[in-house]
């Protein structure tokens, strides 16, 4: 293209961009980023100290990095709506963005149990937890807990919560509250949360050690609303209750019973129905697993349909939308002994964690450098297709996992709740929220969109000819996606966003030097 051409061309941009059917963007990527390792050290095998995966596509971006958290298992963090990373927590401190203390963010559950892990992060699978503040967009609760060591297995005796307002110390963030007690027991440290009904307060929970009592905590405007407890109807567990979550549609809710040793363990799991409106569980469903060797993992699909379950040596998947639940039950995965990056390091099936691309990621319980992870997590069976230590990491990671619950789970007026919010429900004629940037581009383009609840999308680019010239699966409860077009000429071309019978078109203009 001469030179004249292309001052032209750029003229003919600068026209068509105050004419695009351009938003500013409601979608959020608050779960885009999982931070991963513990060391301080590289060898032969490694590239870097720590890392953390960006889930902007069907795959992940992994990215080596040195920081000064560490972690174990625990970890809280949340996005921006372009999923900038905000503020990580492991339970011990507060990092801000820019990876140092954030103002205040010190001293989390002082005791003598967090003095013990403060240079690795607390120990516990999801004993930490970051909520969106309802109605405040700058306003987040981080709740977390430690260890008592006059009890089992340093069981947590306080649940507390700690306020952060990012509107402060230069949009960096500070704590504002600090190691609030919430709740007093002996409690099992695992937390979970799922979004009201009415899609703007949150449902908290945490059991209690020994039985089979929940607490539930509300979380409105005001801060924590209410405190209950219910019974659910099963057999008591003790402290090993180590993983829980709620299906993507807030409809179901499962947690794990284990005792004893691997090769000489107990393991079941139990499945429960959970009313969004009202915070109440019903129709418990015990299933044995009858596997010897423990076990921690567990996930639900993206369609919510299918839980998936990991001892430490083999995988399990559960239709959870059929007559007959238990004998659904079925294989999917056995671990093939792989060790990384050397023996005595061998990758086992650890945590699982139902990642924004709408793959499960497993974690390993021994210090290694692979990532298991589910592509199909939606299909029945092997077709789910279990990946074994397929994800390579630049560094050491050790059980790690995040908590990140379904920030984006809109209202459901069916339960007799009102709707008390207008930006993640659906309204007739499904609004995707829809945002292309930058545009004009030369290289990658980042798409912004809110897809139908429960629902996967597509995301096709027509040229001006109205051909097809890209194509790709959006995962549900995805929202967003990193693309490279350096491979499409300079042009104007269509982005068209599908999914449920609804669709949203954007220009895209592409400029080549």
């Amino acid at each position: 293209m001469s030179t004249i051409a292309k001052k032209y061309f750029r003229l003919l941009l600068m026209i068509m961009s105050v004419t695009l059917d351009y938003r500013p963007s409601h979608a959020q990527g608050l779960n885009h980023q999982w931070l991963l390792g513990y060391g301080t050290f590289t060898d032969s095998f490694t590239t870097s100290q720590k890392a953390r995966l960006l889930f902007d596509s069907n795959s992940v971006t992994v990215v080596p990095e040195t920081r000064k958290m560490k972690f174990r298992a625990a970890q809280a963090n949340i996005s921006d709506s372009s999923g900038n990373l905000l503020f990580v927590s492991n339970g011990i401190w507060v990092a801000d963005a820019t990876n140092d203390t954030m103002q205040n963010g010190g001293g989390l559950n002082p005791g003598v149990f967090t003095t013990v892990w403060q240079n690795n992060g607390m120990p516990f699978t999801n004993q930490v937890l970051a909520l969106p503040w309802p109605d405040d967009p700058f306003k987040y609760i981080l709740f977390h807990s430690t260890g008592d060591p006059s009890t089992a297995i340093n069981l947590p005796t306080e649940l507390m919560y700690s306020v952060i307002d990012m509107n402060l110390n230069g949009s960096l963030g500070a704590v504002v509250q600090k190691n609030v007690v919430v709740l007093q027991d002996l409690l099992c440290p695992t937390l979970a949360a799922c979004k009201h009904a009415n899609g703007r307060d949150w449902w908290i929970v945490m059991m209690r050690d020994s039985s089979d009592l929940v607490y539930t905590m509300l979380l409105t405007p005001s801060g924590i609303s209410s405190i209950t407890t219910q019974s659910l109807g099963f057999p008591p567990h003790n402290s090993f209750n180590y993983s829980m979550g709620f299906s993507p549609d807030g409809q179901k809710f499962a947690y794990s019973y284990i005792s004893g040793i691997f090769g000489n363990a107990y393991r079941d799991i139990r499945i429960l129905d959970f009313d969004r409106c009202s915070g109440m569980f019903s129709n418990p469903l015990l299933i044995d697993l009858s596997t010897p060797n423990g076990g921690l993992g567990m996930a639900f699909s993206p369609n919510s349909k299918y839980l998936y379950v990991a001892d430490f040596d083999q995988i399990y998947q559960i239709n959870t939308d059929t007559t007959d639940i238990p004998a659904s039950v079925q294989i999917v995965a056995i671990n093939d002994g792989y060790y990384s990056p050397q023996p005595p390091f061998w990758t086992d099936f650890w945590l699982m964690y139902l990642a924004a691309n709408g793959k499960i990621y497993i974690s390993s319980g021994n210090g290694v450098i692979d990532m298991h992870y589910i592509n199909y997590p939606d299909s029945a069976g092997l077709a789910c297709d279990v990946q074994q230590h397929a994800l390579h990491l630049p560094c050491y990671y050790f059980r790690g996992h995040v908590n990140h619950p379904n920030y984006y789970l809109g209202c459901d007026t069916t339960l007799g709740c009102p709707c008390l919010t207008t930006g993640i429900d659906e309204p007739p004629g499904h609004d995707f929220k829809f945002s292309v940037s930058p545009n004009p581009t030369g290289g990658a383009v980042k798409l912004i969109y809110m897809l139908p609840q429960n629902k996967e999308g597509k995301l096709e680019i027509y040229d001006i000819n109205g051909r097809r010239v890209y194509e790709m699966r959006l995962p549900p409860w995805s929202t967003l996606q990193q693309i490279d077009v350096t491979f499409l000429s300079s042009g104007v071309y269509s982005c068209v966003v599908s999914s449920g019978g609804y669709r949203e078109v954007r220009k895209l203009v592409v400029v080549r030097e």
